[in-house]
């Protein structure tokens, strides 16, 4: 198969992997039998991501203006596009439809700089006690950073699965989220660019 290698050759297809590496760990939310599902074969060519050529369009691109919080001329905070059972769950993207590998040298720049800005912002919100980052891009080729608010003494919730206890823990109530939103938008305008009211 073409882009096969030495690591996908030596991976137990069509078996169940052991948990017991992530079994008790500090971070692992789930207790009692947990079975990993069945390895499947890689897929390649890959399938098309939203935004690519063959993939859907691109959601943010269709509609800028959905769950947009906060914006300058070069990039934008979204929030608000699920329920959340975190304090904040947010993106933070270019405007331009670029991916990691096609951005300009001004946009690498920036980065950084908006990264630490969105974090800190999302520290503002009450009850937030850090703010986690991550980069996937396996969904939408238009790049995006997403960020996690983990709530204040937390601790059980520290590290990679605080995206899994986003799913489990209760939904946080349309009002005190906007109110969160609101608190992220005028955290990011105070350093430029427009807060957008929803």
């Amino acid at each position: 198969m073409a882009g096969h290698s030495a690591y996908h050759d030596r991976l137990p297809y069509g078996e169940r992997l052991s948990a017991d590496p992530v079994l008790g760990g500090p971070f692992f939310p789930f207790d009692g039998d947990v079975r990993v599902r069945p390895l499947d074969e890689p897929v390649v060519p890959e399938p098309p991501r939203k935004g690519e050529p063959g993939g859907e369009r691109c959601p943010t691109c269709a509609e800028p203006e959905e769950c947009l919080v906060w914006r300058d001329e070069r990039w934008a905070v979204y929030a608000g596009f699920e329920p959340v059972g975190l304090p904040m769950v947010a993106l933070l993207m270019p405007i331009q439809h670029v991916t990691l590998h096609t951005m300009g040298p001004d946009l690498v720049a920036g980065l950084g700089p908006m990264i630490q800005r969105t974090a800190v912002a999302i520290g503002r919100i009450p009850g937030v006690g850090r703010t986690h980052f991550s980069r996937f891009g396996d969904g939408s080729e238009h790049f995006h950073i997403w960020f996690l608010a983990r709530p204040l003494g937390m601790m059980q919730l520290r590290g990679p699965m605080l995206a899994v206890w986003d799913d489990l823990l209760p939904r946080v109530p349309d009002e005190e989220f906007a109110a969160n939103v609101r608190t992220l938008a005028a955290a990011l305008a105070e350093g430029g660019g427009r807060a957008v009211s929803r």
